[in-house]
């Protein structure tokens, strides 16, 4: 049976039974990795710093988180245009699109001075991040032309950027300065924003960055995109055109002057080829030639030789004959001689008149009968014996001895 004091306490059973998950959750908080939480008490407005994940007491109070990193983009985003605007020197203009990350730091001192300051990562972006990408954008616009942003000094153009928004946007100075196109060739006058440099060569800087004052990491930008204005879309066309034009004539005439080089490098490897072959011929003429000497000095020496061998010879046959003939008296040559003439006077005599060798005078009696050819032969056989030097008297030296 229901009485007053069990409805009561059934009635404050249901109530703190409903409102037991309010109090759970509005007691802990579950403290993500990716994030830090700032929790502000609700009776002193204390506030307490959570860098480390898992579950948080917050005892009812502001809980406010903060990505450890986020990325601030700025572009076209649900049909709204947050590009930054740039404006360069020559007065061309352009909508630079893009983003860059920006990291929290991780110490709660800092992070509370953050929190009390922009309340909010929202607040971060706006109030510190977009607004120092905004100063350095608008800074950095007047250092250079639209044409060289786009071309020759597009990486200047986003250091200049990512430096002066994480320490400090530059101190500049203005100065006229006569440049000459390069394109055209016209010289013309321009005014010229300039970095101002310390002794060092460092730049300085009108002021630090909030960022770095707040110990927040710019992390370097990327450039999705830089939308020129018309007008220096089409200059840079043109200057595109021409910069090709004269990329294309330079490439030209580096063809021909190589080609002017192959060609010369050809007529004189060919020169160089007859040359040779030149070469190449007279070396063999000149060792047929010095051959042929060499063969001709040998044949002359070997001439030499056999003169010198055919002199010897003679000399020697000479000496060997001079040396029989000494030791027999020359008896083969002399008898040789004496056979000759012998022959000689024979064939005289047959020739002669017949009767001519008939004695013709009777010289008394007894006496000598005198035969005129008989005689002659006689007087030329002795004439002959004592030329050759020869004793005609063998026979009767040999009768003597034997007496």
């Amino acid at each position: 049976m229901w009485t007053i004091r069990n409805i009561v306490i059934a009635a404050i059973a249901a109530v703190a039974l409903a409102i037991s998950p309010f109090f759970v959750f509005n007691m802990w908080e579950n403290l993500d990795a990716s994030h830090l939480m700032i929790v502000q008490s609700p009776v002193s407005g204390d506030l307490a710093c959570y860098t480390d994940p898992g579950v948080k007491y917050q005892g009812f109070g502001k809980v406010t988180n903060y990505p450890r990193r986020a990325t601030y983009e700025f572009g076209i985003k649900d049909k709204i245009d947050s590009s930054k605007k740039l404006r360069f020197n020559d007065g061309g203009h352009a909508n630079l699109y893009g983003s860059s990350q920006w990291e929290m730091p991780l110490d709660c001192p800092a992070i509370i001075a953050i929190h009390k300051t922009f309340g909010s990562a929202e607040g971060v972006e706006s109030a510190a991040v977009s607004k120092m990408i905004d100063s350095a954008v608008y800074l950095t616009g007047p250092l250079m032309s639209s044409t060289e942003s786009s071309g020759e000094r597009r990486s200047d153009l986003v250091q200049y950027i990512n430096d002066q928004a994480e320490r400090g946007v530059y101190v500049t100075q203005v100065r006229e300065k006569e440049i000459t196109d390069p394109i055209t060739g016209v010289k013309k006058e321009v005014a010229i924003t300039e970095i101002v440099r310390d002794k060092d060569g460092l730049p300085r800087r009108q002021q630090g960055s909030i960022l770095q004052d707040f110990h927040i990491r710019l992390l370097p930008m990327a450039i999705s995109e830089i939308k020129y204005d018309q007008i220096v879309e089409s200059q840079i066309a043109e200057r595109q055109k021409a910069t090709t034009q004269v990329q294309i004539a330079q490439a030209n005439a580096k063809r021909a002057e190589q080609e002017k080089l192959t060609t010369e490098a050809q007529g004189a490897a060919n020169a160089a080829k007859a040359r040779w072959e030149q070469e190449t011929i007279k070396a063999k003429e000149v060792t047929a030639a010095q051959q042929r000497l060499a063969v001709a000095e040998l044949d002359a020496k070997a001439a030499e030789q056999y003169k010198k061998e055919q002199v010897l010879r003679g000399e020697g046959d000479a000496q060997r004959k001079q040396l029989v003939m000494n030791a027999d008296g020359a008896l083969d040559q002399k008898l040789e001689a004496y056979k000759e003439v012998n022959a000689k006077y024979a064939d005289a005599i047959a020739k002669a008149t017949p009767g001519a060798w008939t004695p013709q005078v009777v010289m008394g009696q007894g006496g000598a009968q005198g035969n005129t050819a008989a005689t002659l032969i006689d007087l030329f056989t002795a004439k002959t014996a004592r030329d050759l030097g020869i004793d005609m008297n063998v026979a009767g030296k040999a009768a003597t001895a034997k007496k």
